[in-house]
């Protein structure tokens, strides 16, 4: 048996975390590890104390305007608990929207790792890019670097 990367590690973690997603457009989820450990992690749903996404509640043929984003999830969990994410590395099942990569550029967030790519747009990993955070995709057991910022 071959042991995992670190990297494949906690992207299999990070998909058993989006399980725990309320959201029935899409379950996503991240892991936050500063120093080889897990800090912090998120998935996406609604604020506590809201119900959770349903076609009662929710249009899931729209984007959705409810939820809170697994990334934003972890960092604001991090925040809240006083835990520095500066130069640390986070791990979601999805490349990160727009509004993430930039609370991840704020956070300090210097590595991001991801499974697949959120929908067409790339202004999340252009924004990456712009602030020299490095980003790679792991393709099932391989990991495929981006981006290589200066």
């Amino acid at each position: 048996m071959e042991r995992p990367s670190r990297d494949q590690t906690y992207i299999d973690i990070a998909s058993v975390i989006a399980k725990r997603g309320t959201c029935g457009r899409l379950q996503v989820g991240a892991v936050i590890t500063q120093g080889g450990r897990i800090i912090s992690t998120g998935y996406n749903g609604p604020l506590p104390n809201e119900p959770h996404c349903s076609s009662a509640v929710c249009d899931i043929s729209q984007s959705c305007v409810r939820a809170v984003h697994a990334e934003m999830n972890a960092i604001l969990f991090s925040a809240r608990h006083g835990i520095a994410t500066e130069g640390a590395t986070l791990y979601c099942t999805y490349s990160p929207c727009i509004n993430c990569a930039r609370a991840i550029v704020q956070a300090g967030i210097k590595r991001v790792v991801f499974k697949h790519k959120f929908r067409t747009s790339a202004d999340g990993l252009e924004t990456l890019i712009k602030n020299k955070v490095n980003f790679d995709q792991v393709d099932e057991d391989n990991i495929q670097n981006n981006t290589k910022p200066d």
